[in-house]
């Protein structure tokens, strides 16, 4: 259970990223694309990644969804950006191991950082699903996959 401190600093950076989306845009320049949707509550994203030798140059997203939907996509475009697929995918699993409760989470504050303010996701299990589209649509991206990704 979280601190409550912390808990209202974490729903504070949910809140801002939702409301001020980091890399909120079409990537004119994205050679890797894909679309994501969460039928359960509507949720919907695409998400634009520039890889080049197999680094995540620039990724962005564009879409529409609930606070914790677009908080985790904009909170994963500014961490991933800079990393190898590789080092993306790694964050990926860590991350997603946080959000469905199989990472500690003093653990994992450290090593995370700013994505851990979703840590408190998991005492809501309807909202991992918000939380990860964008994850999975990235990882759809990197693979390069011609699908639209679903959280069901």
């Amino acid at each position: 259970m979280l601190d409550p401190e912390l808990r209202e600093l974490y729903q504070q950076v949910i809140l801002d990223h939702n409301k001020s989306p980091r890399n909120f845009k079409k990537l004119e320049t994205a050679n890797r694309t894909a679309e994501g949707y969460n039928p359960l509550c509507g949720d919907k994203i695409n998400i634009f990644v520039d890889v080049e030798k197999d680094i995540v140059k620039d990724i962005s997203f564009q879409g529409s969804g609930c606070a914790i939907s677009k908080a985790s996509a904009s909170l994963m475009s500014t961490v991933v950006k800079g990393k190898s697929i590789e080092e993306a995918k790694k964050i990926f699993e860590k991350f997603h191991d946080l959000i469905t409760g199989k990472l500690d989470e003093d653990e994992s504050i450290e090593e995370l950082g700013k994505l851990a303010v979703l840590a408190g996701v998991k005492e809501f299990p309807i909202r991992v699903k918000c939380a990860s589209l964008a994850w999975h649509t990235m990882l759809s991206a990197l693979k390069n996959e011609d699908k639209t990704v679903t959280t069901e």
